[in-house]
């Protein structure tokens, strides 16, 4: 039976987690026609609320969210939602005297050890460096944003295939298709476009299978609460019955079995090496440390983002910020490509840019799983890094690390802001430069007493709001060039460089 053939769409998106309706949100910024493809009929679940739900948001997510006007209804959402405190209690790691910044393998490091005056390249900024939310949450917040911006949502579609051209994709779901003039993948880890577009998706076996679950237990005293690193694997104990333990069996009950109250509590009970009894399970799913990577980004009309590009475990809780950071840094160059007629350099900076972010998440993630393993090298060296994580040196390495405030694109520039988030300068008026990218357009600053900038700055107007102000605090440059995705692309530290400026202009807004 032939598929009926909906209008065409200049993009097509499989996917409404957080990344594909983050995504979604961005190209209706620059005008263009998405619709979003879901197979879930319905976007609730219990493991997007707590005590599995919870995600922490780092830098570079909150500055994206600051940046697009949505960090307040984010944090409204989850307050509302987290009205009685339960937050921090389904965190057993914060449940210490010392005030916890992350942690490392479930090492933790500390808020009072971390020297963020190193970070010579920040500014205050209302976004800060971490924040915790709920999936239910902050999907509730990206959905009404993408719907309230003119995003079609199509629930209970699940996309079998597609079909590309020179010109367009044609998704096939079983009873309609759907055009696009492109498609980007936001499907998760068992994504069905990276699949069907025979994309490379290599990387490392996983070594165990992990649980998360929501027990009743007989003696719910038995357990140790906190991580327990013990010589068959490691648990984390919550009262009164939530649970997360990793049994290194190379991941093979994984999705291959069902999760039973007689398993469960046989694996529980080995890898604790206590005699618990469990007398009800509640939910339960798994998950393993297999982490991959696509090759390539885009084949044709075709990208893919988040979880469909690359996968790890959860520890760390980076996944979801390396997502939603492919989305940011997307949507732009997809609409300018779409739009402006862009050269394709543009779009396969994409690939360029995020590949490289991807590939450290996931050997961050393995370094992770190395701590782990049941085995004396790894309890010592577990020791050794927990004493060098207690330094002042050491927690500011890791904040770097898992806050995001690392991150850096190589522009081909030494100046130390270019490639980097900008800064949230704060001109004259007090306006801020967070406020300054609502639009999504790219940002010419100019500090100088002269505005010597604003004459070149004019030929990309269209593209880019060009400012000229005093600022309080200007980090010793006179003059900025940023990206719509807030990222420095150049600096001047006087009124020189007018023709690197204008090459850089060039490449980015044409």
């Amino acid at each position: 039976m032939q598929c009926r053939l909906s209008p065409s769409h200049d993009v097509v998106i499989a996917g409404a987690g957080p990344v594909g309706l983050f995504l979604a949100c961005e190209l209706r910024l620059f005008g263009l026609s998405v619709i979003v493809l879901e197979q879930a009929d319905d976007p609730h679940s219990p493991l997007k609320r707590l005590p599995f739900g919870m995600r922490g948001l780092s830098a570079p997510t909150l500055e994206a969210f600051h940046r697009r006007g949505l960090l307040d209804a984010v944090t409204d959402a989850q307050r509302a939602n987290d009205a009685s405190g339960a937050t921090h209690a389904a965190s057993h790691w914060m449940q210490q005297a010392r005030r916890p910044a992350g942690h490392f393998a479930g090492i933790p490091f500390f808020h009072e050890d971390v020297d963020a005056s190193r970070w010579s390249h920040r500014l205050p900024s209302p976004a800060g460096t971490s924040l915790m939310v709920t999936l239910e949450s902050l999907e509730s917040v990206l959905e009404a944003r993408a719907v309230g911006m003119g995003a079609e949502i199509r629930r209970g579609v699940t996309v079998e295939g597609f079909e590309q051209t020179d010109d367009e994709v044609i998704v096939r779901s079983a009873d309609e298709a759907f055009r696009g003039s492109w498609l980007v993948g936001c499907d998760g880890g068992r994504s069905i476009v990276r699949k069907a577009g025979s994309f490379e998706f290599t990387g490392t076996p996983p070594e165990f299978t992990g649980y998360s679950l929501d027990v009743e237990l007989e003696q719910p005293d038995m357990l140790r609460t906190g991580r327990t690193y013990t010589p068959t694997g490691m648990y984390t104990y919550a009262r009164p019955g939530t649970i997360a333990m990793v049994d290194f069996d190379g991941g093979a009950f994984h999705r291959t079995q069902p999760v039973t109250l007689d398993h469960v509590q046989s694996v529980l009970r080995r890898v604790s090496g206590v005699d618990v009894t469990l007398t009800a399970l509640k939910l339960a799913s798994t998950w393993t440390d297999r982490a991959s990577q696509a090759a390539a980004y885009r084949h044709g009309r075709v990208l893919l983002a988040g979880d469909a590009a690359h996968i790890h475990s959860p520890l760390g809780g980076q996944g979801l910020n390396l997502g939603l950071g492919d989305a940011m840094n997307l949507g732009w160059k997809l609409a300018a490509t779409l739009r402006d007629n862009a050269p394709a350099t543009l779009i396969d900076s994409y690939q360029r840019e995020r590949h490289p972010v991807g590939a450290q998440v996931l050997d961050w993630s393995r370094a992770q799983v190395s701590l782990m393993r049941p085995a004396p090298a790894s309890r010592a060296l577990e020791a050794i890094l927990r004493d060098l994580i207690d330094t002042r040196d050491g927690a500011t390495y890791f904040a770097e690390r898992v806050w995001g405030v690392s991150l850096r694109y190589d522009l081909g520039s030494n100046h130390p802001l270019v490639g980097r988030s900008v800064p949230d300068f704060e001109l004259a008026d007090g306006t801020k430069v967070g406020a300054l990218l609502r639009a999504g357009k790219g940002l010419w600053l100019d500090f100088a007493p002269d505005a010597p900038w604003r004459e070149l700055a004019s030929r990309w107007h269209s593209r880019v709001t060009y400012v000229a102000s005093t600022v309080v605090k200007g980090l010793g440059v006179s003059a900025v060039l940023v990206r719509p995705d807030g990222v420095v692309a150049w600096v001047a530290e006087d009124g020189s460089g007018v023709i690197e400026a204008a090459q850089v202009a060039s490449l980015w807004f044409g």
